[in-house]
């Protein structure tokens, strides 16, 4: 069975939350990182930066959130994959948290980077529900768990991003998504 290692208020609770939407057995491994299980050599074989979120799937072991979230869509899809259907998926992934995480989180960029960041994304839910249209998808998890972040964990106001906004809120009623982030895992 698959495993999920990751800690209170972590990035683990994007990859938990695509778990819970894909409806896959999984095992959730809560690491104490006040207590240092992280730094432990039994987690270090599995991730040697001791950082969260890692998973086990049988003999295979991944860390980095973007590339567990891209490894699930891939072994998980109803179809498989094409070429370019993964690297988009791939694109929208690195974007949320090369682009968007560090243009809303990292304070000397915000003033800067989130006018240009989310008015385009303001643009695309004016037009359509998810990010690649109609479908939820793994691109959904990866920039919505980075926005739905924001009133978590800043005070922003985004009034001026209306469709975002309302992209948040539907994003935050799934069940999956009140079972893990919603719920504080």
């Amino acid at each position: 069975m698959l495993k999920l290692y990751g800690g209170a208020r972590s990035r683990a609770s994007i990859v938990h939350w695509y778990l819970e939407e894909l409806g896959v057995s999984y095992e959730f491994v809560k690491l104490d990182m006040q207590a240092g299980e992280h730094l432990k050599p039994e987690y270090l074989a599995i991730n040697p930066f001791g950082k969260v979120p890692a998973i086990v799937d049988g003999d295979f072991q991944l860390w980095e959130s973007g590339a567990i979230l891209l490894y699930l869509a891939d072994k998980y899809a109803k179809t498989p994959l094409s070429l370019e259907e993964r690297a988009v998926f791939s694109q929208w992934v690195l974007f949320a948290n090369a682009t968007l995480a560090t243009g809303v989180f990292v304070e000397t960029n915000r003033e800067r980077e989130m006018p240009r960041l989310l008015t385009p994304l303001n643009e695309i839910f004016s037009k359509q529900p998810f990010l690649l249209g109609n479908e939820f998808t793994v691109v959904d998890v990866a920039v919505g768990s980075i926005l739905t972040y924001i009133p978590i964990m800043l005070k922003l106001d985004l009034s001026s991003y209306p469709e975002v906004l309302n992209y948040m809120k539907q994003l935050s009623e799934r069940p999956a998504f009140q079972k893990t982030i919603g719920g504080g895992a």
